[in-house]
């Protein structure tokens, strides 16, 4: 057991001893894609979304360094066909890149200390590796010498293209990072049974290819068989409310509007789960991050972007055309591109069938209205310090 290889169960644990929604039906849609051409899996979604507990879920079911049985054997996951197929079998490597971004003084380190804290874990664990080996060419060692593949977790995989946008060696440095890992004919298949990623954008597109085009991707705007996952589903909130004897009504205005087709309403997990603590309806999710953030974007004011947002604030829709978007916080052409980041960001819902985009929730409005407001009031400052 290592650092970052095979690191237990403990955080599924904690996640379990608490008031746990039963996602597990996630784990076997991962093993109906194990060792297929569909093995690659990045799931999208807006921040405290619960990407965090599903990595650390698959994490303590693959792991094959810990026994995980008492801990799914109750959940839904355990009435599945291929349940104790893959039970802990695999060598996991899972990596939260939040964690180098904040344990790292010198940003520009930061894929390189990915590499090198993959690679003394591989020495730690495995023994006899070549400490100058380019990482790929030591997992492939590896599995060359164990006879056994590794399974992936990324978790927060966009994390250096929202803290470092500008910074094109930097990101581009990471991008050949998972290159050589998930798309190298001599490499992927040799060392890898799956892998899954998340984040909060989708993968970053050069043009209209994907950086590391070999992955399935889930996003908010398409996510396919992983939407009941993103958040809870009208039933799961439902029963939350009769168990705590809250309000569903409330509940609907305040965490729910995102739609997807098959699925229906798509609720804000951590914010429904925070209200039921605090026995008060509130904007939870807006505490996670200022909204300050956005007003850039929404001061570009591409096609009177701005207007648009007001008209949403009044319950209207807009046709939006997501597939310009290059999935990144940098590249922005018009108004379409802003309001798709506003959709992977959860401040708009989108209608796929309509394609039309909609504030979904009390909290998206709230957080959007302050930062319309504030935008207005950073505009004046700026135009006042250019007066004088």
């Amino acid at each position: 057991m290592g650092k970052y290889i095979n690191p237990g169960n403990e955080g599924f644990k904690n996640i379990k001893a608490g008031k746990y929604i039963d996602k597990t039906g996630l784990i076997d849609l991962v093993n109906k894609a194990l060792n297929t051409t569909d093995k690659l899996i990045c799931v999208s979604r807006p921040r405290r979304f619960g990407k965090s507990f599903a990595a650390k879920m698959l994490c303590a079911y693959y792991d094959k360094s810990c026994d995980s049985k008492e801990l799914f054997d109750d959940l839904n996951i355990a009435e599945t066909d291929e349940y104790r197929k893959y039970l802990n079998q695999f060598n996991v490597v899972y990596l939260d890149i939040t964690s180098f971004i904040s344990s790292t003084n010198a940003y520009r380190n930061i894929v390189n200390n990915i590499k090198a804290a993959l690679l003394n874990d591989l020495i730690e664990v495995y023994g006899d590796i070549d400490a100058s080996a380019e990482i790929g060419s030591a997992f492939v060692s590896v599995c060359n010498k164990t006879n056994e593949k590794f399974f992936f977790i990324i978790d927060e995989w966009d994390a250096l293209f929202r803290e470092f946008p500008n910074d094109d060696i930097l990101l581009k440095e990471y991008i050949n990072l998972l290159r050589e890992l998930f798309k190298n004919g001599n490499v992927t298949d040799k060392i890898m049974s799956g892998a899954y990623m998340t984040g909060i954008l989708p993968i970053k597109k050069y043009g209209t290819q994907s950086a590391v085009s070999d992955f399935l991707e889930y996003t908010m705007t398409s996510p396919g068989s992983y939407a009941e996952y993103i958040g809870f589903t009208e039933n799961e909130v439902n029963e939350i409310c009769q168990e705590y004897n809250i309000s569903f009504d409330d509940a609907k205005k305040w965490y729910d509007g995102y739609y997807f087709n098959d699925i229906g309403s798509v609720y804000n997990p951590n914010s429904l789960m925070t209200a039921v603590k605090k026995k008060e309806f509130a904007n939870y999710w807006g505490k996670t991050e200022s909204y300050e953030s956005i007003i850039p974007y929404i001061n570009m004011d591409f096609d009177g972007l701005k207007q648009s947002i007001i008209s949403l604030l009044g319950c209207s829709t807009a046709l939006v055309d997501i597939d310009s978007y290059q999935n990144d916080m940098t590249s922005f052409k018009n108004k379409d591109d802003v309001l798709a980041l506003l959709i992977h960001l959860g401040y708009l819902g989108y209608n796929t069938d309509e394609k039309t985009v909609y504030v979904p929730n009390e909290e998206a409005r709230r957080e959007l209205l302050r930062a319309v407001e504030n935008s207005y009031q950073k505009k004046d400052i700026v135009q006042n310090d250019e007066i004088m």
